[in-house]
């Protein structure tokens, strides 16, 4: 890549449970949010990326017909959880190559539409015949991971009391409730030991982003500079595979760290997918925040609280922001940006000047994760 790329807009909708509208009104929503922000108007935009796991055939058309957004290059990506975080990327090396000026990316997934539940899998998928869900998965991840570090329910219940302490500032959040760590073990059990306020929750929600040129970011006065955007697949293992330790995020992450120029301990604040509580503790170790097992001690002290030493999720993240699946890469972005800009409100991290977004996305057979992404970005 040859021009860096730039971020001037970004909006979201409020993520939740919202059958009473349609997936293309979410989407129209985010994305003329998205302008607006970027100070720009619908001919200015020269491509279009949309990243979403179920919205169906030609999403992106779908969301840009009714704004008179045709004649322009639409890309639809779908890569699980990791899609819109992929789109970003297309939408980066569209600006690198100079392609493009302005590019617009949305991530987006109405999942009260599949009328509720665990997300459906690839039948084809030897595992998922073998009774492979996400929650069992993660579960078994979790007794493996406790069992290494000597974690305890207690850790996890205290990620999940974290993040809601969080949520509760965010007025994009699903869920904006304070909870205690006793409540969340006391909630109903799920796949041990993950109880119910331990997995994030489903639901709807769009969000965008405007990704441009310095030139043109520089005249909103505050631009926001992708430093990284890697994305890499799992790596396939016939045997057994560890499953305390993300090899995937720990590779992607070292890219991103590399084309940055800077490591893990410049990090000011992080979106991570902490799609349940003894992900987001294994992440920590994999993204290089602290060694293997040091996550017992960042959780213990607060570290990763908004005003911790590694703040970490200050939205909400996944367990409470919500997960819309598609629109959840997206999402982190528009907190990154917000952070970096000084504009995230009651959840600022104060100073915050680089940002990390993580996302990863899917499970198949013999695979840590189907795709991760990590992006970073600075003032």
């Amino acid at each position: 890549m040859t021009n860096s790329a730039y971020i001037s807009g970004v909006a979201m909708t409020r993520f939740g449970k919202q059958p009473d509208r349609t997936i293309e009104q979410l989407g129209r929503e985010a994305l003329l949010k998205a302008l607006k922000d970027a100070g720009i108007e619908r001919r200015d935009v020269d491509e279009v990326f949309c990243g979403s796991l179920f919205g169906g055939t030609l999403i992106g058309q779908r969301i840009l017909r009714d704004l008179g957004m045709t004649r322009i290059p639409i890309t639809n990506v779908e890569n699980a959880c990791s899609s819109s975080s992929a789109a970003l990327r297309e939408a980066c090396a569209a600006i690198a190559v100079g392609r493009a000026e302005t590019v617009l990316v949305i991530g987006i997934d109405q999942l009260t539409r599949l009328g509720g539940g665990t997300i459906p899998l690839e039948k084809t998928d030897i595992e998922v015949n073998l009774g492979f869900a996400m929650p069992a998965l993660y579960a078994m991840r979790a007794r493996r991971y406790m069992h290494e570090t000597g974690a305890t329910s207690q850790h996890l219940a205290m990620v999940a009391a974290k993040a809601h302490e969080a949520g509760a500032l965010n007025p994009y959040a699903q869920f904006q409730n304070r909870i205690t760590a006793e409540e969340v073990l006391a909630s109903r059990m799920i796949a041990d030991p993950l109880t119910l306020y331990m997995c994030c929750p489903t639901g709807d929600g769009a969000a965008a982003a405007v990704v441009t040129t310095h030139k043109r970011a520089a005249a909103r006065g505050k631009p926001v500079r992708v430093a990284a955007s890697t994305l890499q697949s799992g790596l396939y293992k016939t045997g057994f595979r560890d499953m305390a330790t993300s090899e995937l995020t720990v590779r992607t992450s070292k890219l991103a760290y590399e084309a940055a120029g800077i490591g893990p301990e410049d990090i000011d604040v992080a979106e991570i997918h902490d799609a349940f509580t003894s992900a987001e503790m294994m992440y920590y170790e994999s993204l290089g925040f602290c060694g293997k097992g040091g996550a017992l001690g960042m959780v213990e002290r607060g570290d990763t609280k908004i005003d911790g030493a590694k703040p970490v999720n200050p939205s909400g993240g996944l367990l409470c922001r919500g997960h819309p699946v598609g629109a959840t890469g997206v999402a982190q972005i528009c907190e990154a940006v917000w952070q970096l800009r000084g504009e995230a409100g009651k959840h600022q991290v104060k100073g915050a000047k680089v940002a990390l977004t993580h996302c990863t996305g899917g499970g198949i057979s013999g695979l840590d994760h189907g795709a991760c992404a990590v992006h970073i970005l600075t003032t």
